[in-house]
């Protein structure tokens, strides 16, 4: 029984019960792999890629969780987290991260040695965001990069190199991200500036909704772009168009600033992803 409770505080620190962020993290390495492979991707990296985004998201949690242990019971949202509710000590935290930090690292292993160069960048990166609220208004900047590290590890696994299409990509997903998590952070904004979390929903002020809209256009214009030098179709700009629509949508919802309205735009982007990878393997298959 011990065991068991131990093993769900465990699963929470994970955030197994609120997939998410490995969705968020999963729609672009999948384009990155699909574009790279211009179609289906080698199946070995494909399955090492799925299972390293479930287990880097995980681990991103953890040290997420660690770092804000002493400011998450100040946070409504975060207040009943296992390390703030004494569940799951710093050690046993510390030590969960390292082991599933040794089995990413082990999968890239098996592939070729730019991937595991690209990989230690990658978990220096996981290892340094979380840090960055105490020390710049732009965390979601860094973690736009942390969130699209996959995409130069992707084309590097399945060319062995990382060609100019990838950084369209990257700039796309990194746009994307930073929209998509000021949303997210404009739900918690009112506790972070009593405790003093620094976010881009506190930087930005009344002009979040207008900035967060510029994110978004950029981010179209490189979805396109990485569509226009990979040659899709029109499938792919159907997902294109789909991207609009939800990002008007997510407009709408955060036009109050209220906290669930925002929580909900930024589940939204689970859904803006899916359906741009879809258009985006369905235009190679048909």
């Amino acid at each position: 029984m011990l065991l068991q409770k131990k093993l769900r505080a465990y699963a929470r620190l994970m955030r197994v019960d609120r997939p998410i962020g490995t969705l968020l993290l999963l729609w672009p390495c999948l384009m990155a792999l699909v574009l790279a492979a211009q179609g289906m991707p080698n199946l070995t990296v494909l399955i090492i890629f799925i299972v390293g985004v479930v287990i880097m998201r995980a681990n991103g949690c953890i040290i997420n969780d660690y770092a804000d242990r002493n400011l998450d019971a100040h946070v409504e949202r975060t207040n009943m987290r296992p390390l703030v509710s004494g569940e799951v000590s710093t050690k046993e935290a510390l030590s969960l991260f390292v082991v599933l930090g040794l089995a990413a690292f082990s999968l890239v292993l098996w592939l070729n040695p730019l991937v595991v160069q690209l990989s230690v960048v990658g978990i220096i990166l996981t290892i340094m965001y979380p840090f960055m609220k105490r020390v710049t208004n732009m965390p979601q900047m860094f973690l736009g990069i942390v969130w699209s590290w996959s995409i130069p590890m992707a084309y590097a696994a399945q060319l062995g190199n990382v060609p100019v299409e990838a950084w369209w990509l990257f700039l796309a997903n990194w746009c994307w991200t930073v929209a998509y998590d000021t949303m997210y952070a404009m739900v918690d904004r009112d506790d972070d500036v009593k405790v003093g979390i620094k976010s881009t929903a506190i930087l930005f002020g009344r002009f979040d909704r207008q900035i967060i809209g510029v994110f978004q256009l950029i981010a179209l214009g490189c979805f396109v772009m990485a569509g226009v030098v990979a040659e899709r179709g029109f499938i792919y700009g159907l997902g294109i168009i789909s991207f609009i629509v939800f990002a008007i949508y997510q407009q709408i919802l955060i036009y109050r600033r209220e906290r669930a309205p925002c929580f909900k735009a930024f589940l939204n982007n689970n859904w803006a992803g899916m359906v741009l990878f879809t258009a985006l393997a369905l235009d190679y298959m048909l």
